[in-house]
């Protein structure tokens, strides 16, 4: 048996708190947590957005900076009433400032199972070569 105590002081206390919290650092946007992975031709970005509608999601590029915002809106009815309330609503926002060395006029996006999938090509000249090596005789240098 496990036995538990209630104090509505410091229940109240962190309800206020974690609003204050909210409040002072969150700003009215959130971001969203991000991997990216690099490979020969393209730069791969996933962004975690679960129970975002498809069609609030924002994909833009303006002067090398890629932005992503999407919106969540809270899903109660006037017949219900919210008692906890832990998940964020609202605008999220991303910004990633790309290289000079990615293709921003190809960039592609899908979004599959609460993942935003950005995929950003890498320029031709960026890429890695391999250099050739010229065999000859070799010279002599002239003084």
């Amino acid at each position: 048996m496990l036995l538990t105590s209630i104090d509505p002081f410091l229940q109240e206390f962190e309800r206020q708190f974690d609003r204050l919290a909210r409040h002072t650092f969150d700003n009215g946007s959130a971001i969203m947590p991000m991997d990216g992975l690099r490979r020969d031709d393209d730069v791969i970005l996933r962004f975690d957005l679960p129970g975002i509608d498809p069609d609030s999601i924002e994909v833009t590029v303006d002067r090398g900076v890629l932005s992503v915002t999407a919106r969540r809106e809270q899903e109660v009815t006037d017949d219900e009433r919210l008692f906890v309330h832990e998940r964020r609503m609202g605008t999220f926002t991303r910004r990633v400032y790309l290289s000079e060395h990615l293709d921003a006029g190809n960039i592609d996006a899908g979004y599959a199972n609460g993942v935003l999938t950005v995929r950003i090509p890498v320029l031709e000249r960026a890429k890695p070569r391999k250099v050739a090596i010229q065999r000859g005789e070799p010279k002599a240098i002239r003084a």
